[in-house]
């Protein structure tokens, strides 16, 4: 998280008003049920036209402000998430520059570009969500639970019911899925290895008559992504048809209950009104939040990915073994060629232009060095 942090500190101001202005949004967003029970109670229910226009013009004022306000935090957010990632990836890029060929070929050409892009693109997507719904759903189902008690202490407990069985649909999916979705990654980054090996090597694939072989073996690769997609898809779609069950099964259960209350007395049409609302904002807002968590745990792996990338030394194991005194470390312009083993050229038509001065040399990967102390 300190990679992420380290962008967003540069954008302190957006990424604070950001979620203020959703928080905002909410505090509208829950006082607006009330506004409608008041209306129904007292302007609809005792035809109270002058005090029905004036909660009408509160609940469209209530609109516009919560509008302008999610509008703001939107901004906020994706300056931020745009911003912050753009320099991310400008930095990645030009980390990227200074691999040497062992450095590069370790990763390869195709995961390179895949961290480029995609997991880049689920960081920014992250960064988003979480600016503008990581505290704005929780705040709006602990809201609406209170506002409930206020309306109808007895109520709240429907309420509770209901919160815990969307909290255990939405943990038992997400369990399930999360590590899918990292296994998705992994064969997406393997079939976009595929794909760029065979382009690159398409003249040694042809020389070879290698072709049915690099078929086959994409065509396993793209099932196994398809299948990974579709196992996950069939579990993750359970999600709204569970949930949505769920909350109906409550709102089933609170006019039952609320029925039962207003024929005595004890509460009225315009609170049941605002019960079943709060009951929809909590079921609307838990799935928000489910799918900002799915999208943090997409953005946490593609984090992982990118600092391992940038966290990744050049594997340029040259070195310099000057004598004292030499010549080349006479001044500052002769510092770079001797880091090589390299002197400037001299003047001079029988002067040398190249110098090597206790050279070694070794692949990559090996222990020993092929060429040592060559003069």
């Amino acid at each position: 998280m300190k990679f992420v942090l380290s962008y967003l500190s540069e954008y302190k101001k957006e990424t604070i008003l950001a979620p203020l202005f959703k928080m905002l949004e909410a505090i509208f967003e829950l006082l607006v049920p009330l506004v409608v029970a008041s209306i129904i109670n007292k302007g609809i229910l005792q035809k109270d036209e002058a005090y029905l226009i004036k909660m009408t013009v509160i609940l469209i004022v209530l609109a516009i402000v919560g509008v302008v306000s999610a509008i703001t935090a939107q901004y906020f957010a994706a300056k931020a998430a745009i911003y912050s990632t753009s320099k991310m990836r400008r930095d990645l890029y030009v980390h990227i520059g200074k691999f040497s060929d062992a450095t590069l070929n370790q990763f390869g050409d195709a995961i390179l570009i895949t961290r480029l892009t995609n997991d880049i693109n689920q960081v920014q997507n992250g960064i988003n969500m979480v600016l503008r719904l990581l505290l704005r759903s929780p705040f709006i189902v602990f809201g609406a639970l209170v506002m409930a008690c206020i309306v109808d202490a007895k109520a709240s407990v429907i309420f509770i019911a209901v919160i815990g069985v969307l909290t255990l649909i939405i943990y038992g999916i997400m369990k399930s899925t999360l590590p899918r979705y990292k296994r998705i990654q992994k064969a997406l980054e393997k079939l976009f290895t595929r794909v760029n090996e065979n382009i690159s090597g398409v003249r040694v694939i042809r020389g070879f008559r290698q072709e049915e072989k690099e078929y086959a073996q994409f065509a396993t690769d793209a099932e196994d992504l398809y299948g990974q997609q579709i196992s996950t898809g069939r579990i993750s779609v359970l999600l709204n048809p569970l949930t949505y069950v769920a909350v109906n099964l409550g709102v089933v259960a609170l006019l039952y209950y609320s029925g039962a209350e207003v024929n005595v007395g004890h509460l009225n049409q315009g609170e049941v009104v605002a019960l079943t609302n709060y009951m929809s904002q909590i079921l609307v807002e838990l799935l928000k939040f489910a799918n900002t968590i799915l999208l943090l745990t997409r953005a946490f792996a593609s984090v992982d990915r990118l600092e391992e990338i940038i966290h990744s030394e050049p594997d340029e194991r040259i070195t310099a073994h000057l004598p004292q005194g030499s010549p080349h470390t006479a001044s500052a312009a002769d510092r770079l060629p001797s880091l090589y083993g390299l002197s400037p050229a001299r003047g001079g038509a029988s002067d040398y232009a190249v110098e090597f001065l206790n050279v070694s040399f070794s692949y990559p990967d090996g222990q020993e060095t092929v060429v040592e102390d060559i003069s």
